[in-house]
């Protein structure tokens, strides 16, 4: 039986204030994403939990000596049909996850057996635990939790290296040829009106543009699924809340406007020198030849350079748009461990998930009448 911890304190803190002094002071020390950011995190647990029928479980290590935090896991508990499951704060709006502690406390953490082994027995019970959307390099959950080591996903993240000046960049990013493609079409588009590009400053341009972004991307996603989140009045509360407290620090919202009416919008996060995509809209139906979304990216590299950042990460998906602006793929990982025998099967299910995607393609080939192909998008 391991001895108690002389270093940490484990607990679960249901109600823990991401606003708090303490997690602002964590996270900007830590190796954690933008998705962990105090203001996400805080509107992900009030905003969405409830909807989801998800019961937070933050675990927080403190640091015994002095009471200061130390490391926050924030999940959730989360019953999907009769699996009991525990996942990362994510509910389909995070990219990237992972833990919210520095490298040096985590190394520190993982020597300590008995801190490991309350932070394993508090997670418990489970049926599955699932933590997806683990960027590379990042700090190893799985060892942490005991899980069986992680393995790759079947999508990458992509991201390109800014440099200044935005020329240069653009020359080294982007083939010659698009490069006039693009010219060509912003001058086409340049004469169908008043055309303006600019990063929403006030709550009132911010409402405005993520109302036009509801109305287009509502159509463009209908057939997909479930449709667009950013049509459930929660995620649009939540996109919304985040959007309104982050603006002009966590949050930015590029608009480009035609005759004053928005029609192309670009929502990212801004963290440690890199704005990160989250969702965008295009006016494709009314300006079908001018590929907005195209000069849209490009005049949102022109203004991130310019205020200095290093980085333009258009997240995780394999669109492959993201290569035509010098998008590198980063491979993501995913953590699976089951916690009882029908977690077990349940994962062995989810493991054969692609062969019986595989098995249902080619049962369809031998329909007796041809049927339309739809174009897979994200």
């Amino acid at each position: 039986m391991n001895k108690p911890s002389n270093t940490f304190d484990v607990v679960i803190e249901q109600a823990f204030d991401f606003l708090s002094p303490e997690y602002a002071e964590l996270f900007d020390n830590s190796a954690a994403t933008a998705f962990q950011h105090p203001l996400w995190l805080h509107s992900l647990y009030s905003r969405l939990a409830s909807h989801a029928g998800a019961t937070p479980l933050v675990v927080a290590v403190r640091q015994r000596a002095t009471g200061a935090l130390a490391m926050v896991l924030p999940l959730l508990r989360v019953r999907r049909g009769p699996i009991r499951t525990i996942e990362f704060a994510d509910l389909r709006v995070s990219d990237y996850l992972a833990p919210v502690c520095s490298p040096g406390v985590f190394s520190q953490l993982l020597a300590d057996e008995s801190a490991c082994a309350d932070i394993r027995r508090l997670v418990r019970p489970f049926d599955l635990l699932r933590i997806t959307k683990l960027p590379d390099g990042r700090l190893p959950i799985e060892s942490l939790l005991a899980a069986p080591r992680r393995m790759s996903m079947d999508t990458n993240a992509y991201a390109t290296v800014l440099v200044a000046p935005f020329d240069q960049w653009r020359a080294s990013a982007m083939d010659r040829s698009y490069q006039k493609e693009l010219a060509k079409k912003y001058r086409q588009l340049q004469k169908k009106g008043a055309l303006g590009f600019s990063c929403c400053d006030d709550s009132a341009s911010v409402l405005d543009a993520l109302d036009v972004m509801r109305k287009l991307r509502g159509p463009r996603f209908q057939s997909q699924g479930d449709g667009d989140l950013l049509q459930r009045p929660e995620y649009y509360d939540f996109y919304s809340d985040v959007a309104l407290r982050g603006l002009g620090s966590f949050v930015r919202l590029y608009a480009m406007k035609m005759d004053g009416e928005v029609i192309a919008a670009v929502l990212g996060l801004c963290h440690q020198g890199s704005f990160l995509v989250i969702m965008s809209a295009f006016d494709i139906a009314g300006y079908k030849s001018q590929s907005l979304g195209a000069l849209m990216f490009e005049q949102v590299a022109r203004d991130c350079i310019e205020r200095g950042d290093q980085m333009l990460d258009f997240t995780i998906g394999d669109e492959p748009y993201k290569k035509l602006f010098g998008g590198q793929p980063s491979p993501m990982w995913a953590v699976t461990q089951a916690g009882s025998t029908v977690g077990a099967v349940t994962l062995f299910a989810l493991k054969q998930a692609p062969w019986l995607k595989l098995a249902a393609k080619r049962m369809s080939e031998f329909r007796l009448s041809p049927t339309r192909t739809s174009t897979p998008t994200r």
